[in-house]
C-alpha cells in the first residue's frame, strides 16, 4: 500500500520545491465541463487552439487550481493543507495534447498564521511558460500519514475511438463488392448505404425488391443506381447471396434483417456454400472506454461448444483479423474459470493444449497464455495479485472463450455495463462476413464493414 505524508509548517524550509507533470486529454476537458457546468464550445472542441476570451481564462483558472491543489495536498506541504489564494497570470492557452510541468517553490513563511507563500510556474512540453504567479497556503502543524487514495478506473478514450480509426483507414483502399442480404429495414439498409456513401463498399442488395424500395422511400435513403437482385423472401436472399459470391461477384457478405442461422445455412453448406479447410468463427470487436485498446472476443456467435481443433481455428482466425487491423503480434488470452490446469475443468486443459500448439507451429502470428481468468487477462493488478507473470496477462488483445454462452455473456456485459461499442465479423469462409445484430446502429455496422474491407484487401477471396 502506498502512503502520503505531509511536511508540517516547521519542517518546510524556504526554498523547498515540488513538481508534477500532467498531460491534458479530451476526457479532462469533458470531466471539467461536467463538474463546472462550463460547456463553452471553445473548451469542448478538441481542435481549438487559441483564445483570449474571458471564458477561456476562467477555464484556465479552474484547471490550474486543480493541478496546483493536487500538488499542494499530496506533496508540499501535503495532507492537512488549506489553499488560501492564488495570483496567476496566463500567457498561453493549453490545449488537448499539451503536457504541463508545474513547479512550486516556497519563498516565504509567516509563523503567526502558519502561511506559506510559493512561486508557481507552469511550462508546456515546448518549455514555454503557460502560467506563473504565486499561491498562499496554510500549512498543517500536525504530522499526517495516510494511505494514498486509489482513484477508480477512468475512460482511456471516448467510446468508438478505435472504430473511428479503422473506418479512417479504409479511405486508402478501394471499395469492396458487397452482397447485402435482405436489407429490408432502416438500420440494415441505412448502414449499407452509409458505407457505400463513404466509398467502403459497392453494394448489391439481395431481397424482395418492392420491400427494399419501400424501406428506402420510408427511410429517406437514395438507392438510385444500386443493383437490386429480386428474390421473394429472406431465405431465398441468403441462398442467392451465396450464389453471387461463388460466381465471383462479391468480396464481402453483409447480413441484413434476417436471423444469423438463416444467413449461415447456405454459407456452411458442404457442397454449395463458402467453406474452407478452416472452421468459420465469429469475432466480436469491442471498443471499451476503460480499456486502452480494442478487445476481441471469440467465438460468441457461431460455435456453441467448440472442441480443441475448432478452437485452434477460432484462435487463428482472430489472430489473422488482428494482423489486418495493425497488431503485429496480438496477445491471446485463453479464458477459463481459473488460472491453473485442472483435470475436472476441460477448458483449462484445452487452454494449455492451445498454448503448446503455438510452440509447435500449429498456431502462428500471436502470443498465447492460458488458462486465464477474465480478470487476469485484462487487469495487470489482478494478475499481479495472483502472482501471474506473462506477456499476455493484464494486456490481452484477444479473449478466447470456452464456449458460445460464456462469450456472449462477456460481450454483452461489456456493452451494457462498461459502455463498449461492439462490431462483428465472421472469418474462415471464402470471404469475410459482416455479421451484426439486427438492432445494431450505423456506427457498429460501419466498424464491422471496415474490418471486412480491410481484411478483404489484405486477404483476397479464395476461389470456389
Amino acid at each position: 500500500m502506498q502512503f502520503i505524508e505531509n511536511r508540517t509548517f516547521d519542517e518546510v524550509e524556504i526554498g523547498a520545491t515540488a513538481d508534477v507533470s500532467r498531460a491534458l486529454t479530451k476526457q479532462d476537458i469533458q470531466r471539467l465541463a461536467i463538474v463546472s457546468g462550463d460547456v463553452n464550445p471553445a473548451h469542448m472542441d478538441a481542435t481549438y487552439r487559441t483564445s483570449d476570451s474571458f471564458q477561456e481564462v476562467v477555464t484556465h483558472g479552474i484547471w490550474s487550481a486543480t493541478i496546483i491543489s493536487s500538488l499542494l495536498g499530496t506533496e508540499l506541504p501535503g495532507p492537512g493543507t488549506r489553499y488560501v489564494k492564488q495570483d496567476l497570470a496566463f500567457h498561453k492557452p493549453f490545449v488537448v495534447g499539451d503536457t504541463l510541468h508545474l513547479h512550486l517553490r516556497v519563498t516565504a513563511k509567516d509563523a503567526a498564521t502558519h502561511t506559506l507563500t510559493m512561486d508557481c510556474s507552469c511550462k508546456n512540453q515546448r518549455d514555454e511558460i503557460v502560467f506563473d504567479g504565486s499561491v498562499d497556503v496554510i500549512a498543517p502543524t500536525e504530522k499526517i500519514r495516510r494511505p494514498r487514495v486509489v482513484l477508480p478506473d477512468e475512460e482511456t478514450h471516448p467510446p468508438g475511438t478505435c472504430f473511428g480509426e479503422w473506418i479512417e483507414r479504409t479511405r486508402d483502399i478501394p471499395a469492396v463488392r458487397t452482397v447485402v442480404v435482405h436489407p429490408c429495414d432502416e438500420l440494415s439498409l441505412g448502414g449499407a448505404m452509409e458505407a457505400a456513401k463513404r466509398g467502403m463498399i459497392v453494394p448489391i442488395l439481395v431481397g424482395p425488391a418492392e420491400k427494399i424500395e419501400s424501406t428506402a422511400k420510408t427511410s429517406g435513403l437514395d438507392i438510385a443506381g444500386i443493383e437490386i437482385v429480386d428474390v421473394p423472401h429472406s431465405h431465398a436472399a441468403a441462398h442467392r447471396a451465396v450464389e453471387l459470391v461463388r460466381a465471383g461477384r462479391a468480396d464481402v457478405l453483409m447480413k441484413g434483417k434476417l436471423h444469423t442461422d438463416e444467413l449461415m445455412e447456405p454459407v456452411v453448406d458442404g457442397k454449395l456454400g463458402l467453406r474452407t479447410e478452416r472452421r468459420m468463427s465469429h469475432v466480436f470487436a469491442l471498443d471499451v472506454p476503460h480499456y486502452p485498446k480494442p478487445l476481441f472476443v471469440t467465438d460468441a456467435a457461431l460455435n456453441i461448444f467448440p472442441d480443441l481443433d475448432t478452437k485452434r481455428d477460432i484462435v487463428q482466425n482472430a489472430i489473422d483479423l488482428a494482423h489486418t487491423l495493425g497488431l503485429d503480434r496480438p496477445k491471446v488470452a485463453i479464458l477459463s474459470a481459473m488460472e491453473t490446469v485442472y483435470s475436472k475443468v476441460p477448458s483449462t486443459i484445452e487452454a494449455a493444449a492451445l498454448c503448446k500448439m503455438l510452440d509447435r507451429g500449429q498456431i502462428t502470428g500471436g502470443v498465447l497464455d492460458g488458462p486465464l481468468g477474465f480478470d487476469n487477462a485484462v487487469s495487470k493488478t489482478a494478475a499481479a495479485a495472483k502472482g501471474i507473470t506473462s506477456e499476455v496477462a493484464g494486456d490481452a488483445d484477444i479473449l478466447v472463450v470456452p464456449d458460445l454462452e460464456a462469450g456472449n455473456m462477456i460481450a454483452k456485459q461489456l456493452v451494457y455495463l462498461a459502455g463498449a461499442e461492439a462490431a462483428g465479423i465472421v472469418l474462415g469462409a471464402r470471404i469475410p462476413i459482416v455479421l451484426t445484430s439486427r438492432a445494431d446502429g450505423t456506427a457498429a455496422r460501419l466498424a464491422s464493414t471496415a474490418m471486412a474491407q480491410l481484411f478483404a484487401a489484405r486477404t483476397p477471396s479464395l476461389p470456389v
